[in-house]
């Protein structure tokens, strides 16, 4: 959604607040592309800087859901993104300001809200997703999900000299 900011810029004590819809329909990232399960429209409130003439104030809550698959079996989970921002923005490209927040989501007199949106989900993005802490993953042979039961597949014998570094890894299961 492209929000309209020519009336905060031109009139210095005029506020935009809206309830804007939420238009992203999925997620993409150098990770991947994720779907928007769930989504609540945004509210946005955009206010003129009392200082400088192209200084903007923008506040906002949303909700979005996005669909993450976990990083050991890869079962689909739903991890819900609370959104609650503040942003300084300054407008003046001539001017150096090393306060206001990077701007990639204003063109010119109009706000993308879904870039906006999209900017605060990268951020909170996290590191590690995990449908259950006792999640046994997939086979590596097979991909059989090993939550949902147990494969055929033989066990593929290792060398005895690694059984050490089998024992480190054993107890110290991260993945």
């Amino acid at each position: 959604m492209i929000l309209n900011l020519s009336d905060a810029l031109s009139e210095p004590y005029r506020i935009i607040e809206e309830d804007v819809p939420v238009e992203m329909e999925t997620f993409q990232s150098q990770v991947g592309i994720f779907a928007v399960k769930d989504k609540e429209s945004c509210h946005i409130k955009v206010e003129h800087g009392k200082a400088k003439v192209k200084e903007l104030y923008i506040t906002g809550q949303a909700k979005v859901t996005v669909e993450i698959p976990c990083d050991r079996c890869l079962k689909g989970i739903d991890i819900p993104f609370y959104l609650d921002f503040k942003k300084r923005v300054n407008l003046d490209e001539e001017a150096e300001d090393k306060e206001s927040d990077e701007t990639n989501y204003i063109d010119g007199y109009y706000l993308d809200v879904d870039k906006l949106l999209y900017n605060e989900i990268l951020v909170g993005w996290p590191m590690k997703v995990l449908c259950s802490e006792s999640c046994k993953g997939i086979c590596s042979v097979c991909g059989q999900n090993l939550n949902e039961g147990t494969c055929d597949c033989e066990d593929t014998g290792l060398d005895p000299r690694m059984s050490v570094i089998r024992d480190v890894f054993k107890n110290f299961k991260e993945v």
